[in-house]
């Protein structure tokens, strides 16, 4: 599987450490009310879906960047590459 990385371009896989769903960009407040309910849903209740799903990968074999992959784990097909680092700061302005 080719990973096209935004910086560096075409990139093999074998470079790359999966590390799961992307909405552990999204860590619960640790000190609200409901932290403990909270970061028992972030750390062990995740979806597995069929099809679309945004993941993050490390890019442990070169640059060191984490990224957000859109991918079809049906058909292993990547629609989108995107910086994590990007997506946080987006998800952070959305608030």
């Amino acid at each position: 599987m080719i990973i096209n990385h935004p910086l560096l371009g075409p990139r093999d896989a074998a470079e790359f450490t999966y590390l799961g769903d992307a909405t552990l960009i999204n860590r619960p407040d640790w000190q609200a009310e409901d932290a403990a309910g909270k970061f028992h849903e972030y750390l062990y209740l995740r979806d597995n879906p069929a099809g679309e799903h945004r993941e993050l990968w490390f890019h442990e074999q070169g640059d060191r960047s984490w990224l957000v992959v859109t991918r079809n784990t049906l058909t292993h097909e990547i629609t989108k590459v995107e910086l994590a680092r990007d997506v946080a700061l987006a998800a952070g302005r959305d608030k």
